[in-house]
């Protein structure tokens, strides 16, 4: 099957599943009328479960998401749900008098004891919070958003950069001192273990939503500050291999546990893997942001972003049944990377799903791109889509099967992941007969990313 051949039908399907497969089935049911923000916790029928606690992570997500909804489906009322977030982040979760974003509320906007949080601040939860605010305010241009955004940065820069040894520490009291397991303060968190560490997910994350800000605001600061880590991920943070560490010491010394005994190793997988997910989602916003910061002609970030995905392909791609393991290993230095963990959570697939068209657009001559794509999709029509009651499972049903009956929504869990990758991959696949070709807001969402492709493939073309 070849990509004229291919495109429509798939174009239609992608369309298809976010027009109908997901986006009816979470709004406007997600959002909570009465206090404000959007539900955590649906069932996997969509039905609104009983605890409601709400993190800073997922209630920005909706607020990006639904903004590029709107801009994409020329819908109203997708920005009128984003507007209603964004009433809850700036009454409730902001900190008026220390400033940032707690990461965790109960449904009411007050004081959580949900995972341990309490009153709390992660740098992660933030950059959520300027990702979602920042999207927010391209499509609305309301400069009391833009504001928060801002605020927000500024909160990160002055209590989480790493003035001395750069990058940014994540765990941060209420009062926006960093802590870690020598301090005073000693957290019940459920990611205590985590405390004291610098890590790629907080920094991939910042990455992204500095980049969204950096599209609505010309900030010197914010330009330095976004070449800065995009430079820190490529070149510290990212092996020679192309695969990230996950977790490093505060002056960059990577966090393992390779030559450890077998039973702290294995108690400490969580710290020390190889996430093959985190790897091509990371070498698609590098791109992002390289192209956003008008940088020329930046060979490197595409040839480490191209590292990236081909080191998943090779090492973390199922040969039997498609999609990309959870999990490797390099249980030896300069050995070959093993799988660990055999399971297939469903960001990564759709984080998977968006680099492989992405890259075959860029490199339209390595076909094995294109090919992975197909099969890509055919894996999660087969094993993720829920054609029942929509959405897809947090888990691939061919590995484990029990999550046919858990929840579609959790703090972890909302329409970010897919939402994006469904529209990139619309927008790349349009051939003008879909029901939205022809709409104003589409055509410039399509141009803008058509432009992106662009730009990188010309520098492909001189590598």
């Amino acid at each position: 099957m070849n990509k004229k051949t291919a495109s429509p039908s798939i174009v239609n399907e992608l369309l298809n599943n976010l027009q109908i497969g997901i986006i009816p089935k979470w709004y406007p049911l997600c959002v909570d009328k009465i206090y404000g923000g959007y539900y955590s916790n649906l069932s996997s029928n969509f039905e609104i479960m009983p605890d409601q606690d709400k993190m800073i992570v997922s209630q920005a997500r909706h607020i990006w998401a639904t903004s590029k909804f709107a801009a994409f489906f020329d819908k109203e009322m997708f920005k009128d749900i984003a507007n209603h977030g964004f009433e809850f982040l700036k009454n409730k979760m902001w900190d008026d008098k220390f400033g940032g974003f707690y990461q965790m509320r109960n449904r009411k906007g007050e004081v959580s004891d949900y995972h341990g949080f309490y009153v709390e601040k992660r740098t992660y939860g933030n950059a959520f919070a300027v990702y979602g605010l920042a999207a927010l305010f391209d499509l609305t241009k309301d400069e009391e958003v833009l504001e928060l955004a801002k605020n927000c940065f500024k909160w990160i820069e002055n209590k989480a950069a790493d003035n001395f040894q750069n990058g940014y520490f994540q765990f941060l009291t209420r009062d926006g001192n960093v802590f870690d397991k020598n301090s005073l303060h000693k957290t019940k968190a459920s990611d205590l273990k985590e405390v004291g560490y610098k890590d790629q997910n907080s920094s991939i994350h910042l990455l992204e939503a500095y980049t969204e800000l950096y599209n609505v605001w010309k900030s010197p600061e914010l330009e330095s500050r976004l070449k800065n880590i995009l430079f820190l991920i490529r070149d510290v943070q990212t092996t020679k291999d192309g695969y990230l560490n996950l977790f490093f010491e505060p002056d960059w010394k990577p966090v393992s546990f390779r030559n450890a005994p077998e039973e702290t190793r294995e108690n400490n997988y969580g710290l020390d893997h190889v996430s093959f997910g985190h790897n091509y989602e990371t070498a698609f916003l590098m791109l992002e942001a390289s192209y956003t910061l008008g940088i020329e002609n930046d060979i490197k970030t595409l040839t480490v972003a191209k590292r990236m995905l081909d080191h998943a392909i090779d090492n973390g791609w199922d040969k039997n049944t498609a999609g990309f393991f959870d999990e490797g290993y390099y249980f030896e230095e300069n050995g070959k990377c093993k799988i660990i963990k055999d399971t297939k959570v469903w960001w990564a697939q759709a984080e998977g799903l968006n680099a492989l068209l992405l890259f075959s657009k860029i490199f339209p001559k390595e076909k094995k791109y294109y090919k992975l794509f197909l099969k890509q999709w055919e894996h999660i029509k087969k094993y993720f889509i829920d054609s029942t009651n929509g959405d897809w499972y947090w888990g691939s049903l061919e590995k484990e099967p029990f999550y046919v009956n858990e929840p579609k929504s959790t703090i972890w869990k909302c329409t970010y992941h897919t939402g994006r990758t469904l529209m990139n991959c619309i927008k790349m696949l349009d051939d003008g007969t879909l029901s939205i070709s022809n709409s104003k807001g589409f055509i410039k969402e399509k141009e803008h990313f058509h432009k992106f492709i662009s730009h990188w493939k010309n520098i492909a073309d001189r590598m």
